[in-house]
């Protein structure tokens, strides 16, 4: 995968719609020095580069309901091909999962999880028990969130 070059204009656009992706065009224009026309067609551009990969809604955990995250990390009793693949489907199907990388040391992958309650917890942790690859389980509960969501650092041109 190539890395794209990004001039200031738009690091500043990039930068402007990790903010608030509801800007209008016009409104970008504006903070990037750009009439609408032009702006419109490098937005189109960075969308295309897949540079933006969609636009979404971030919603407040804690007004969902949502009170509780946990970090888990899980291994995997093997690594054939075949039950990486039942891992990686499973989980992709538990909402509950909002992030899951593999990772490198004693564990195979983290994974960010949140529920309403240690119920709702409990319950979804007895699921991901329960497929057969998983070997082993350790969770780590949030206390507080000091940063959540950042903007990704844009490289310098």
């Amino acid at each position: 995968m190539r890395t794209l070059k990004l001039d200031r204009i738009d690091r500043l656009l990039l930068e402007a719609l990790q903010q608030d992706a509801r800007l209008t065009t016009a409104e970008l224009a504006e903070r990037v020095n750009l009439s609408p026309s032009p702006c419109a067609r490098r937005i189109r551009r960075l969308e295309q580069d897949n540079l933006i990969t969609r636009y979404r809604a971030e919603l407040d955990k804690e007004r969902l309901g949502l009170d509780l995250t946990i970090f888990v990390q899980v291994r995997l009793s093997q690594h054939q091909d075949s039950l990486v693949e039942q891992f990686e489907a499973a989980v992709s199907e538990m909402p509950e999962i909002i992030n899951c990388h593999t990772i490198s040391g004693a564990f195979d992958y983290l994974l960010q999880v949140v529920t309403a309650d240690l119920r709702g917890y409990e319950r979804w942790v007895r699921r991901l028990q329960k497929l057969p690859m998983v070997s082993s389980v350790d969770s780590s509960f949030a206390i507080r969130a000091v940063k959540e969501n950042g903007a990704l650092p844009l490289p310098a041109g």
